[in-house]
């Protein structure tokens, strides 16, 4: 049973793999590949400048949020046989967050006027 789902799996794969390359070889026009704007000739650029201040603080941002979520597991600990272990990795992965904003802030990475 395994091994029939897994070669149908396989196959279906290859098929789908196969179709992607395939498909697409048709040439576009210059209509397809231009920006729709609500059928008006664009008026800009589409890629606009950003602060990148604005995206270090979105990767920060992030990561922080990625502590939580690796975090959030942690008071079931209390149920396993050795605990100390997830209490010992919880508090390496608060230590490197907290080396590392510490870094960012020294650097002036944080400083928003300058």
């Amino acid at each position: 049973m395994t091994a029939t789902i897994l070669m149908i799996a396989m196959t279906l794969s290859t098929i789908l793999a196969i179709l992607s390359f395939w498909l697409p070889q048709m040439t576009p026009d210059m209509e397809k590949l231009s920006p729709y704007e609500c059928g008006f000739d664009p008026l800009g650029s589409a890629r606009l400048p950003f602060s990148m201040r604005f995206f270090l603080i979105a990767i920060l941002f992030l990561l922080f949020d990625l502590e939580i979520a690796l975090l959030l597991p942690s008071p079931w600990a209390a149920q396993l046989n050795t605990p100390s272990i997830v209490i010992l990795w919880a508090a390496l992965i608060l230590t490197l967050l907290t080396l590392g904003l510490i870094y960012e802030w020294l650097q002036g990475g944080l400083e928003w006027a300058e």
